[in-house]
């Protein structure tokens, strides 16, 4: 694979209850750089805090800056906590547009029995 100049990729953060994984892709969706906020030694509930996608995302922020990427689109999708707040680290870079595609039920799955006690 050639190392080409790429100044312009995706940044796609997927942002559970559990944790908070930051992706750099370039547009054909080959992966450049990933981070998670377990990966960057959090723990447990601390996972998905602010906090942790703050330091995950200066983590894709700084080996982003390492390639030459200048321009970023990014994609959020799930209901987690850090989402704003790795949103707000990103804009370091210079932020195109973003987009979230987090899916939405249209009254989709029948509802659990309500417990009775």
């Amino acid at each position: 694979m050639k190392n080409q100049d790429i100044s312009c990729c995706n940044v796609h953060i997927k942002s559970t209850f559990n944790n908070i994984i930051i992706t750099l892709s370039n547009f054909k969706g080959d992966v450049l750089a990933w981070a998670s906020a377990g990966q960057k030694g959090f723990k447990g509930a601390k996972k998905n805090t602010p906090y942790a996608a703050c330091k995950t995302a200066q983590d894709i922020v700084e080996k982003g800056k390492k390639m030459g990427i200048k321009k970023i689109n990014i994609i959020v999708k799930g209901p987690g906590g850090g989402r704003e707040a790795a949103i707000r680290t990103l804009s370091n870079l210079n932020v195109m547009k973003i987009k979230d595609i987090t899916p939405i039920p249209h009254n989709g799955c029948r509802p659990p029995k309500k417990r009775r006690i």
